[in-house]
């Protein structure tokens, strides 16, 4: 009885940590805001990429491909666009000049755990003791890319980011090719744009 459960208790505690982890995962990762609060978002209706944008930078600087750079373009015009936004090629034209980078970062993730040294014998009770095993630790390492993603909204006239979101996440070897995971991403990050019109900055 004790064995069944201690078996049921440690089965329930991994379903549970199972199904947390799962919902973190799900989903893109939330933005922080800042921006100007004396800006008058309102009259922005033109909106052009900046010359320099797309720059990746950091202790593993990943080699993002043309066609991935694409992606993201496209997603950041979609969500804009999503808001009424128009977006044209002309920075002259523009309002605001759009910029991204991508900040990456080596990281260590150590976790620990004890485990039941099982089949372990009570020379005492005779009899295999579950309950009573010794419990070993357990050690696991992983190495990861942390990427900070970074968007600016940049004022031409004043030279100077009026809006920013700020993005992290673990960063996949090998980039995804699904469009529509860089568009959901995207509307995330401009979900509370324009400001001040859906929630004020974290």
């Amino acid at each position: 009885m004790v064995t069944a459960a201690r078996t049921s208790r440690f089965l329930l505690t991994l379903l549970s940590t199972c199904l947390l982890l799962a919902a973190c995962a799900s989903g893109p990762p939330k933005p922080r805001v800042d921006y100007s609060s004396d800006y008058n978002f309102a009259r922005v209706k033109r909106i052009a990429f900046y010359d320099e944008s797309g720059q990746v930078i950091g202790s593993n600087p990943l080699q993002i491909s043309d066609i991935v750079h694409e992606r993201i373009d496209d997603a950041l015009t979609y969500a804009l666009q999503n808001k009424g936004i128009q977006i044209v090629n002309d920075a002259a034209q523009a309002d605001l000049l759009l910029s991204w980078h991508l900040v990456t970062e080596e990281k260590t993730d150590i976790r620990t755990w004890d485990t039941p040294a099982y089949g372990y014998y009570n020379r005492y009770s005779r009899y295999s003791c579950w309950s009573c095993a010794p419990f070993r630790t357990e050690v696991t390492v992983n190495q990861y890319t942390l990427g900070t993603f970074i968007v600016d909204l940049i004022d031409p006239k004043l030279r100077k980011s009026v809006w920013r979101a700020v993005t992290q996440s673990r960063l996949r070897k090998d980039p995804s090719t699904d469009q529509t995971q860089y568009n959901e991403t995207a509307t995330a990050i401009f979900a509370s744009f324009p400001p001040g019109q859906y929630t004020t900055p974290n």
